[in-house]
Protein backbone atom coordinates (compact mmCIF):
# COMPACT_ATOMS: atom_id res chain seq x y z
CA UNK A 1 0.00 0.00 0.00
CA UNK A 2 1.47 3.22 -0.98
CA UNK A 3 2.40 5.70 1.86
CA UNK A 4 0.35 8.93 2.53
CA UNK A 5 1.85 12.52 2.26
CA UNK A 6 4.91 12.10 4.81
CA UNK A 7 4.54 15.94 5.21
CA UNK A 8 0.92 14.94 7.09
CA UNK A 9 1.59 12.01 8.69
CA UNK A 10 2.67 11.21 12.25
CA UNK A 11 6.89 10.68 13.45
CA UNK A 12 6.82 8.26 16.18
CA UNK A 13 9.74 8.95 18.82
CA UNK A 14 13.41 7.75 18.34
CA UNK A 15 13.52 7.05 22.15
CA UNK A 16 11.28 5.35 24.06
CA UNK A 17 13.31 5.50 27.42
CA UNK A 18 16.59 7.21 29.13
CA UNK A 19 19.35 5.79 30.92
CA UNK A 20 20.45 6.74 34.39
CA UNK A 21 23.49 4.76 35.22
CA UNK A 22 22.50 1.40 35.49
CA UNK A 23 18.99 1.82 35.22
CA UNK A 24 16.46 2.57 32.12
CA UNK A 25 13.53 4.34 32.88
CA UNK A 26 10.86 3.51 30.01
CA UNK A 27 8.40 6.26 29.28
CA UNK A 28 6.11 3.71 28.89
CA UNK A 29 5.78 3.40 32.83
CA UNK A 30 6.01 6.90 32.99
CA UNK A 31 2.85 7.15 31.23
CA UNK A 32 1.53 4.43 32.81
CA UNK A 33 2.22 6.14 36.77
CA UNK A 34 1.05 9.37 35.25
CA UNK A 35 -2.65 7.64 34.60
CA UNK A 36 -2.32 6.51 37.97
CA UNK A 37 -1.54 9.77 39.84
CA UNK A 38 -4.61 11.48 37.55
CA UNK A 39 -6.84 8.26 38.11
CA UNK A 40 -6.27 8.34 42.29
CA UNK A 41 -6.73 12.56 42.15
CA UNK A 42 -9.54 12.77 40.36
CA UNK A 43 -11.39 9.88 42.10
CA UNK A 44 -10.51 11.34 45.45
CA UNK A 45 -12.10 14.51 44.40
CA UNK A 46 -15.30 12.56 43.65
CA UNK A 47 -15.48 10.66 46.72
CA UNK A 48 -15.09 13.64 48.73
CA UNK A 49 -17.83 15.12 47.11
CA UNK A 50 -19.73 12.66 48.91
CA UNK A 51 -18.51 12.33 52.10
CA UNK A 52 -15.68 10.02 52.01
CA UNK A 53 -12.71 11.15 54.22
CA UNK A 54 -10.19 13.30 51.92
CA UNK A 55 -7.11 10.69 50.19
CA UNK A 56 -9.08 7.61 51.77
CA UNK A 57 -8.01 6.45 48.08
CA UNK A 58 -4.88 5.83 48.77
CA UNK A 59 -5.85 3.35 51.13
CA UNK A 60 -7.75 1.29 48.39
CA UNK A 61 -5.23 2.29 45.62
CA UNK A 62 -2.22 0.30 47.95
CA UNK A 63 -4.16 -2.61 46.94
CA UNK A 64 -6.56 -1.95 43.83
CA UNK A 65 -3.13 -0.81 41.61
CA UNK A 66 -0.68 -3.80 42.43
CA UNK A 67 -3.37 -6.53 41.87
CA UNK A 68 -4.47 -5.17 39.03
CA UNK A 69 -0.74 -5.14 37.75
CA UNK A 70 -0.63 -8.25 38.72
CA UNK A 71 -4.33 -9.21 36.89
CA UNK A 72 -2.74 -7.38 33.81
CA UNK A 73 0.58 -9.49 33.47
CA UNK A 74 -1.42 -12.57 33.94
CA UNK A 75 -4.09 -11.61 31.24
CA UNK A 76 -1.33 -10.77 29.08
CA UNK A 77 0.52 -13.53 29.30
CA UNK A 78 -2.17 -16.27 28.98
CA UNK A 79 -3.17 -14.05 25.53
CA UNK A 80 -0.33 -14.50 23.88
CA UNK A 81 0.97 -18.02 25.75
CA UNK A 82 3.47 -18.87 22.72
CA UNK A 83 5.52 -16.11 23.41
CA UNK A 84 6.04 -17.45 26.92
CA UNK A 85 6.23 -20.99 26.73
CA UNK A 86 7.32 -23.75 24.44
CA UNK A 87 10.89 -24.69 22.62
CA UNK A 88 13.76 -22.12 23.39
CA UNK A 89 11.16 -20.27 25.65
CA UNK A 90 12.15 -18.91 29.13
CA UNK A 91 9.40 -18.78 30.57
CA UNK A 92 10.65 -18.76 34.44
CA UNK A 93 14.20 -17.32 34.95
CA UNK A 94 13.53 -13.42 35.46
CA UNK A 95 17.43 -12.82 35.21
CA UNK A 96 17.19 -13.86 31.33
CA UNK A 97 14.70 -11.76 28.56
CA UNK A 98 11.44 -13.12 27.78
CA UNK A 99 10.16 -14.52 31.08
CA UNK A 100 6.44 -14.23 32.66
CA UNK A 101 8.16 -11.79 35.17
CA UNK A 102 9.81 -9.57 33.42
CA UNK A 103 7.11 -6.72 32.75
CA UNK A 104 9.76 -4.36 32.30
CA UNK A 105 9.87 -5.78 28.98
CA UNK A 106 6.23 -5.06 28.22
CA UNK A 107 3.21 -6.81 28.03
CA UNK A 108 0.12 -5.57 30.18
CA UNK A 109 -3.52 -5.68 29.43
CA UNK A 110 -6.40 -3.68 30.73
CA UNK A 111 -8.66 -6.15 30.50
CA UNK A 112 -6.85 -8.19 32.97
CA UNK A 113 -5.74 -4.91 35.09
CA UNK A 114 -9.69 -4.20 35.53
CA UNK A 115 -10.15 -7.88 36.68
CA UNK A 116 -7.13 -7.77 39.25
CA UNK A 117 -7.95 -4.10 39.79
CA UNK A 118 -11.84 -4.90 40.57
CA UNK A 119 -11.22 -7.50 42.62
CA UNK A 120 -8.87 -5.31 45.07
CA UNK A 121 -11.30 -2.52 44.71
CA UNK A 122 -13.92 -4.83 46.73
CA UNK A 123 -11.76 -5.84 49.05
CA UNK A 124 -11.14 -2.71 50.38
CA UNK A 125 -14.94 -1.95 49.97
CA UNK A 126 -15.51 -4.40 52.71
CA UNK A 127 -12.75 -3.68 54.92
CA UNK A 128 -13.46 -0.01 54.93
CA UNK A 129 -16.94 -0.16 54.52
CA UNK A 130 -17.60 1.66 51.36
CA UNK A 131 -20.95 0.20 49.01
CA UNK A 132 -18.97 -0.82 45.60
CA UNK A 133 -20.79 0.96 43.54
CA UNK A 134 -20.13 3.77 44.66
CA UNK A 135 -16.56 3.42 44.58
CA UNK A 136 -16.84 2.06 41.04
CA UNK A 137 -18.67 4.88 40.13
CA UNK A 138 -16.71 7.13 41.50
CA UNK A 139 -13.30 5.63 39.49
CA UNK A 140 -14.79 4.98 36.21
CA UNK A 141 -14.44 8.95 34.59
CA UNK A 142 -10.86 8.41 36.49
CA UNK A 143 -9.90 5.10 35.52
CA UNK A 144 -10.76 5.90 31.72
CA UNK A 145 -8.47 9.22 31.46
CA UNK A 146 -5.54 6.75 32.94
CA UNK A 147 -6.26 4.99 29.85
CA UNK A 148 -6.07 7.66 27.64
CA UNK A 149 -2.53 8.66 29.92
CA UNK A 150 -1.18 5.00 29.05
CA UNK A 151 -1.95 4.64 25.69
CA UNK A 152 0.60 7.51 24.89
CA UNK A 153 3.13 4.64 25.86
CA UNK A 154 2.15 2.34 22.93
CA UNK A 155 3.43 5.68 20.63
CA UNK A 156 6.64 5.97 22.73
CA UNK A 157 7.27 1.78 22.10
CA UNK A 158 6.47 2.03 18.58
CA UNK A 159 3.73 -0.59 18.95
CA UNK A 160 0.13 -1.84 18.76
CA UNK A 161 0.31 0.18 15.70
CA UNK A 162 -3.08 -0.62 13.18
CA UNK A 163 -3.07 -1.83 9.66
CA UNK A 164 -1.26 0.47 6.84
CA UNK A 165 -3.08 3.46 5.65
CA UNK A 166 -3.18 6.40 3.16
CA UNK A 167 -4.85 8.50 5.44
CA UNK A 168 -3.28 11.76 6.39
CA UNK A 169 -2.78 10.71 10.42
CA UNK A 170 -0.85 7.73 9.29
CA UNK A 171 1.43 6.87 12.04
CA UNK A 172 5.32 6.73 10.98
CA UNK A 173 7.23 3.11 12.16
CA UNK A 174 10.72 2.58 11.74
CA UNK A 175 11.59 -0.26 9.84
CA UNK A 176 12.36 -3.22 10.68
CA UNK A 177 9.51 -3.14 13.19
CA UNK A 178 8.82 -7.29 13.99
CA UNK A 179 5.12 -6.12 13.97
CA UNK A 180 5.45 -4.81 10.19
CA UNK A 181 4.07 -7.61 7.86
CA UNK A 182 6.73 -9.61 5.61
CA UNK A 183 6.84 -7.20 2.41
CA UNK A 184 5.19 -3.93 3.41
CA UNK A 185 6.81 -1.38 1.25
CA UNK A 186 9.27 1.08 2.81
CA UNK A 187 7.62 4.38 3.64
CA UNK A 188 4.00 2.46 4.83
CA UNK A 189 2.54 4.52 6.94
CA UNK A 190 -0.63 2.90 9.85
CA UNK A 191 -3.52 3.39 11.54
CA UNK A 192 -2.17 5.64 15.25
CA UNK A 193 -4.73 3.35 17.08
CA UNK A 194 -2.86 4.87 20.58
CA UNK A 195 -4.33 8.19 19.15
CA UNK A 196 -7.53 7.12 18.44
CA UNK A 197 -8.02 5.46 21.61
CA UNK A 198 -6.23 8.53 23.34
CA UNK A 199 -9.39 10.63 22.05
CA UNK A 200 -11.81 8.21 22.64
CA UNK A 201 -11.15 7.58 26.14
CA UNK A 202 -10.67 11.51 26.83
CA UNK A 203 -14.38 11.77 25.46
CA UNK A 204 -15.19 8.90 27.46
CA UNK A 205 -13.98 10.61 30.32
CA UNK A 206 -16.24 13.80 29.95
CA UNK A 207 -19.02 12.32 29.03
CA UNK A 208 -18.94 10.11 32.29
CA UNK A 209 -18.27 13.17 34.33
CA UNK A 210 -21.05 14.95 32.16
CA UNK A 211 -23.29 11.78 33.74
CA UNK A 212 -22.63 11.99 36.83
CA UNK A 213 -24.51 15.42 37.03
CA UNK A 214 -27.65 13.38 36.47
CA UNK A 215 -28.55 11.65 40.31
CA UNK A 216 -29.84 8.70 37.95
CA UNK A 217 -26.44 7.33 37.56
CA UNK A 218 -25.71 6.04 40.81
CA UNK A 219 -25.33 2.74 41.73
CA UNK A 220 -22.96 1.40 39.19
CA UNK A 221 -24.43 3.21 36.34
CA UNK A 222 -21.66 5.33 35.46
CA UNK A 223 -19.13 2.24 35.62
CA UNK A 224 -21.79 0.56 33.43
CA UNK A 225 -21.72 3.10 30.82
CA UNK A 226 -17.86 3.21 31.19
CA UNK A 227 -17.92 -1.00 30.58
CA UNK A 228 -20.18 0.07 27.30
CA UNK A 229 -17.97 2.88 25.99
CA UNK A 230 -14.88 1.78 26.09
CA UNK A 231 -15.44 -1.83 24.95
CA UNK A 232 -16.78 -0.58 22.18
CA UNK A 233 -14.12 1.77 21.09
CA UNK A 234 -11.79 -0.61 21.81
CA UNK A 235 -14.05 -3.58 19.69
CA UNK A 236 -12.71 -1.34 16.66
CA UNK A 237 -9.51 -0.57 17.50
CA UNK A 238 -8.40 -3.94 18.46
CA UNK A 239 -9.63 -5.22 15.02
CA UNK A 240 -7.54 -3.10 12.96
CA UNK A 241 -4.37 -3.99 15.30
CA UNK A 242 -1.52 -5.88 13.75
CA UNK A 243 0.05 -7.39 16.53
CA UNK A 244 -0.70 -11.43 17.19
CA UNK A 245 -2.97 -12.02 19.55
CA UNK A 246 -5.24 -15.19 19.95
CA UNK A 247 -8.50 -15.90 18.34
CA UNK A 248 -11.19 -17.71 18.69
CA UNK A 249 -13.97 -18.09 16.25
CA UNK A 250 -12.10 -15.62 14.13
CA UNK A 251 -11.79 -12.77 16.21
CA UNK A 252 -9.16 -11.75 18.54
CA UNK A 253 -8.95 -12.43 22.49
CA UNK A 254 -9.62 -8.81 23.36
CA UNK A 255 -12.47 -8.31 20.66
CA UNK A 256 -14.14 -10.75 22.77
CA UNK A 257 -13.13 -9.02 26.16
CA UNK A 258 -14.21 -5.72 25.12
CA UNK A 259 -17.92 -7.48 23.84
CA UNK A 260 -18.01 -9.05 27.37
CA UNK A 261 -17.29 -5.59 28.61
CA UNK A 262 -20.27 -4.46 26.39
CA UNK A 263 -22.84 -6.93 27.66
CA UNK A 264 -21.36 -6.36 31.40
CA UNK A 265 -22.66 -3.02 31.31
CA UNK A 266 -25.45 -3.50 29.77
CA UNK A 267 -26.49 -5.83 32.16
CA UNK A 268 -25.53 -3.57 35.40
CA UNK A 269 -27.99 -0.78 33.69
CA UNK A 270 -30.81 -3.51 33.28
CA UNK A 271 -29.99 -4.96 36.78
CA UNK A 272 -29.98 -1.46 38.78
CA UNK A 273 -32.98 0.19 36.66
CA UNK A 274 -34.66 -0.92 39.66
CA UNK A 275 -33.05 1.89 41.93
CA UNK A 276 -35.32 4.54 41.46
CA UNK A 277 -33.80 6.54 44.46
CA UNK A 278 -30.71 7.94 44.58
CA UNK A 279 -28.08 6.22 46.03
CA UNK A 280 -28.42 7.24 50.29
CA UNK A 281 -24.55 7.44 50.97
CA UNK A 282 -21.50 5.57 49.38
CA UNK A 283 -20.97 3.85 53.42
CA UNK A 284 -22.46 0.25 54.06
CA UNK A 285 -25.50 0.70 56.27
CA UNK A 286 -24.06 1.93 59.71
CA UNK A 287 -20.40 2.24 58.43
CA UNK A 288 -20.68 6.00 58.31
CA UNK A 289 -17.67 7.83 59.65
CA UNK A 290 -17.66 9.74 62.91
CA UNK A 291 -18.64 13.36 62.09
CA UNK A 292 -15.04 14.33 62.99
CA UNK A 293 -13.49 12.12 60.51
CA UNK A 294 -15.41 13.96 57.35
CA UNK A 295 -13.20 16.58 55.62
Amino acid sequence: MLSADALASIPSPSVSGIELGPLTIHFYALCILAGIVAAVVLTNHRLVQRGVPNWQVLDIAVLAVPMAIVGARIYHVLSHHADYFGPGRNPWNPFQPGSVWAIWEGGIAIFGALIGGGLGVWIMCRRMGLRFTALADAIAPGLILAQACGRFGNWFNQELFGMPTTLPWGLEIDPGNPAIPPGTPAGTLFHPTFLYEVVWNTLGCLVLLWLTRKAYFQWGRVFAVYLIWYGAGRVVWESIRLDPSLEFLGLRTNVWAALGAVALGTVILAVQARHREPEPSPFLPGREPEPAQAS
